[in-house]
């Protein structure tokens, strides 16, 4: 196992040696925050160097487990790393219209294979990118339900220590998916066993789809 970094809310990056000489890029994004966007930037110039030296390189596995969201512009952003600049991300619908939010960049990996990593604790910001990624038939979904939090909020400051999230609005997927409450269905379903809880049989099922 090749390290690659280890940065804040990009809690582990590594390249991951299996069959032989095939490697695969792991990033596990634990939230979206405040220097999510900077941090990934580093990362992906960076991986972007390594994938151009190795002809044996296979994808990325994005694992987005127990990630519980963040701003929805985030959500975008990481959307644009591996959708076309314009392709629709998120849709906002506050009831009376609705706003298309679109990767406004062009991404490094445009063209990388790529699978995702979802559970129950993927939520919001995740799910967005999720979303998308499959709506699009950019990556495949890989483990299990996801949260189902489809509404946006926004915080209100009331003084004292006191705060206020009031929901705004509702997010869509690309297709108009509203997945609130119900999460999102992964393309293969992996339930991890409580018989072997050392063993990541989800993380093993995404490198074998890679690899394959």
């Amino acid at each position: 196992m090749k390290s690659v970094k280890d940065i804040s809310n990009i809690k582990q990056t590594d390249i991951l040696k299996s069959h032989q000489k095939d490697q695969v890029a792991y990033i596990r994004l634990a939230q979206f925050g405040d220097q999510t966007n900077r941090d990934w930037i580093a990362l992906v110039n960076k991986l972007a160097e390594e994938i151009k030296i190795g002809k044996e390189f296979k994808g990325v596995v994005l694992d987005l487990r127990n990630n519980p969201g963040g701003y929805l512009s985030d959500a975008t952003f990481i959307a644009g790393e591996f959708l076309n600049e314009g392709t629709p991300v998120v849709v906002q619908d506050s009831g009376t219209d609705k706003q298309v939010l679109k990767a406004e960049r062009k991404g490094l990996l445009l063209s990388v294979p790529l699978v995702i990593l979802i559970n129950k604790g993927s939520a919001s910001a995740s799910e967005i990118v999720s979303g998308s990624m499959q709506d699009w038939g950019r990556a495949k979904l890989i483990g299990e339900q996801s949260f189902g939090k489809g509404t946006i909020q926004q915080a209100e400051d009331l003084g004292d220590g006191a705060g206020l999230h009031i929901t705004i609005a509702k997010w869509l997927t690309p297709k108009e998916r509203w997945i609130h409450e119900t999460g999102l269905t992964p393309d293969i379903s992996v339930a991890l066993s409580s018989k072997e809880p050392t063993r990541d049989i989800q993380l093993e099922k995404a490198l074998e789809e890679l690899v394959k």
